[in-house]
């Protein structure tokens, strides 16, 4: 690899300067670049000699833009088999955020500085934090996928999130969830189960008595759902598109205690229950899918509502009174409910559940997802009192 100094004439008569790197690549082909000044010359022989040592080095005309690359991402992912929504949510990524402000750039022309300076583009530009953040995460997958073809050696992502994580700073507090504004409270669930009726009775009942996700909820089938034990298994659910389809995760896959309220509703429930070629516990009324919109809008507002677990709102009817809305808008609310009633079953009359058992139930990927969301529901252990005890079993 050498580094030389080259000089020309134009056809006007204008002498010329500049630096040319000479270097040969991994698969023995001779490569130049020329730059304005020696000290530029100098840095990129200095990288490249690494580079190529290591195996890595790309050279310029065999990299791509952020385009091409995305759209390389993207074919990865549809044939990676991901899920629809997952698919369509990085599709708007790429098309509404990433193209529109690095579509043109080559992957080698991405900093540290461009990524910063497309962030702060997307946020002059009306995008939320949690926006940007995910937007930039998109691109951290693409460059991340075009470092294993070989067409970037740098993941400027990468490097961004290493520094800042290297920083000696802590982290933000995760907003704690609060009993009445996050969870129900004891008295608004069961205000709520006196309220519920009709066809989303059963399915709001199952919902709160298990924890179940609303897509777990849709993609229920009866023989998954064993009366007799008392049990429930989930096996599989249906996206927003009303796919069915395996659960998010391995952890997903559980199997679920009923009680006798929640079996004695779906034995009525299943003389009533809509046929199904799906075999679906809380189908449509053409036994298809029930779509999320339908569940929320038709069955959990309404019986919030009228068990009368309201807020009001900024409009008005007709004699300038509030309009009243459901407290909790989504069937979230009752799964978070699920996991503080297993979590205090004990302080209920219940058994004492572990960590491990309400990280099993809630279908948790992790127990540090478990104790990130629950975990200031956990009842506090008196420790001295723990000590006493253990002192007096020692000495007797």
């Amino acid at each position: 690899m050498s580094v030389r100094r080259r000089t020309w004439t134009t056809p006007k008569g204008a002498e010329k300067t500049a630096w040319v790197v000479d270097y040969t690549d991994m698969a023995g082909k001779r490569r130049l670049k020329t730059f304005a000044r020696k000290k530029e010359a100098d840095a990129f022989a200095a990288t490249a000699s690494v580079e190529v040592r290591e195996g890595v080095h790309v050279a310029d005309s065999q990299t791509v833009t952020v385009r091409e690359a995305a759209t390389l991402w993207l074919k990865s992912c549809d044939a990676a088999g991901l899920e629809r929504s997952t698919t369509d949510q990085y599709r708007q990524h790429v098309q509404i955020h990433i193209e529109p402000f690095l579509g043109a750039t080559k992957l080698n022309k991405l900093t540290v500085p461009a990524v910063r300076a497309f962030q702060e583009a997307l946020r002059e530009n009306g995008r939320s934090p949690a926006m940007v953040k995910r937007v930039t995460v998109s691109l951290g997958s693409i460059l991340s996928d075009a470092q294993e073809r070989g067409l970037v050696v740098r993941n400027v992502v990468s490097e961004m999130s290493k520094r800042r994580g290297s920083k000696s700073s802590e982290k933000r507090q995760r907003k704690r969830l609060q009993y009445g504004v996050d969870i129900p409270t004891r008295e608004e669930v069961r205000a709520i189960l006196e309220a519920a009726e009709g066809r989303f009775r059963p399915l709001l009942i199952t919902a709160i008595f298990t924890g179940m996700r609303a897509s777990e909820l849709r993609g229920l089938p009866w023989r998954d759902v064993d009366l007799d034990k008392a049990a429930v298994h989930v096996r599989q659910r249906a996206d927003r598109f009303n796919a069915i389809g395996a659960p998010k995760s391995e952890a997903g896959h559980r199997s679920i205690p009923l009680t006798p309220l929640v079996v004695n509703t779906l034995r009525e429930w299943k003389l009533a229950c809509p046929p199904s070629r799906l075999d679906l516990v809380f189908p449509n009324s053409a036994g298809n899918v029930e779509s999320l919109g339908n569940i929320i809008n038709r069955g959990l507002h309404p019986t919030i509502i009228k068990a009368g677990v309201t807020i009001e709102t900024r409009k008005r009817d007709d004699e300038g009174k509030p309009i009243l809305a459901a407290r909790y808008t989504g069937m979230h609310a009752l799964r978070h409910w699920y996991a503080s009633w297993c979590i205090n079953a004990k302080a209920d009359g219940g058994l004492e559940l572990s960590p491990k058992a309400v990280q099993t139930r809630m279908g948790h990927s992790s127990i540090q997802m478990t104790f990130d969301t629950y975990g200031h529901l956990f009842p506090a252990a008196d420790e001295a009192e723990a000590l006493a005890a253990a002192e007096r079993l020692l000495l007797a």
